[in-house]
């Protein structure tokens, strides 16, 4: 049986935008056993991917080096006789788990002065492997192997008790379709729509007979408060009220999504909810939503996308003059209805 360790990305998309990797490893190799390196808050995601042994507990915040703590990680994962390690962050310190644990093929991006660490390092194609997903994916071939395109899509599981569980203790309506609108992105203000647009799309939803939540984590909490203040009383925050795996829960009851580009956004794309997706100052070529079922709402400014996390101009353009009444025309209502 082959054993592949992967070290995971820390952010929720980018864990998400991960998976067709998973996928593709497990077509390429029958009976693998693959277990995923991860951050704490992203093990709710890894534990609803099939492709998914086991996910392994990686310590480490943001910048801190802590040699003697990686190599005894890396030593203890030694044990697990893991063929290859694929390394999905371009650090260099997310290289040196995989060669403390002594693992023969460990592949990835070079990059931060980290070739000596990778002895299958690959040179990244930015414009032939323009989206991040297509980057991972290609982490699942040998060397100079084209990628196969269209990528597998993104498919979380969904746990039906705890679906009903957590709409059970948050005492949610399920009379009604659901509108679930996540106002955050915890990249920077210069990804996030304005809080009063929400709050208008969240009246024109409960006028066309929608419960509307507003999902995200507690650092959203005050956007929420912003926005159900001036919806007037028409939808509920939850902003900060569940678990990660909770709010997977209800995105996968949500009749249809509106969001921001953000992790929430790709987590709604692995489920397969009908999805609305408003970029402004990042890209869709780049970090897509892998879903069928999304819509993607964009300006295409001459200033956009800047990738920065607040707007570089001060005038927001980008999402400033992408008015609620577009998010509300690209809405199927018929569709929603159905899926109540």
């Amino acid at each position: 049986m082959r054993r592949i360790l992967v070290v995971a990305p820390s952010w929720i998309g980018d864990t998400v935008l991960a998976q067709p990797l998973l996928k593709l490893l497990h077509a390429r190799n029958s009976g693998l056993a693959l277990d995923v390196l991860a951050p704490r808050w992203t093990f709710p995601l890894l534990e609803r991917m099939p492709e998914v042994r086991q996910a392994i507990l990686s310590p480490f915040q943001h910048g801190d080096l802590l040699l003697g703590e990686r190599r005894r990680l890396g030593r203890a994962l030694a044990a697990g006789g893991y063929d290859q390690a694929i390394v999905l962050p371009n650090t260099f310190k997310s290289a040196l788990v995989p060669l403390f644990a002594g693992i023969p093929v460990r592949t990835g991006y070079i990059g931060e002065f980290r070739h000596w660490l990778l002895n299958d390092g690959r040179r990244l194609d930015q414009a032939r492997l323009p989206q991040l997903a297509e980057r991972y994916a290609a982490l699942a071939a040998p060397r100079g192997e084209a990628l196969a395109r269209p990528l597998p899509g993104p498919f979380l599981r969904v746990d039906e008790p705890a679906r009903r569980a957590t709409l059970d203790r948050l005492g949610l309506d399920r009379g009604r379709p659901a509108a679930a609108l996540c106002p955050g992105a915890e990249y920077g203000p210069a990804k996030r729509w304005p809080a009063r647009y929400f709050a208008e799309l969240a009246q024109g939803f409960a006028a066309r007979g929608c419960a509307v939540w507003l999902v995200g984590s507690a650092n959203d909490r005050a956007i929420g408060e912003e926005i159900a203040q001036a919806a007037t009383g028409v939808c509920r925050n939850l902003c900060g009220e569940t678990t990660l795996a909770e709010a997977i829960d209800l995105l996968a009851s949500a009749s249809v999504v509106v969001s921001n580009d953000s992790g929430l956004m790709h987590v709604a794309a692995a489920l397969s909810r009908p999805l609305v997706a408003l970029y402004g100052s990042s890209s869709p070529a780049y970090t897509p939503p892998l879903s069928r079922s999304a819509q993607i709402l964009k300006l295409d400014l001459p200033c956009s996308p800047c990738f920065q996390r607040e707007c570089p101009l001060g005038h927001f353009n980008c999402m400033v003059q992408l008015a609620p009444d577009r998010v509300l025309a690209a809405v199927d209502f018929d569709r929603i209805q159905s899926l109540k």
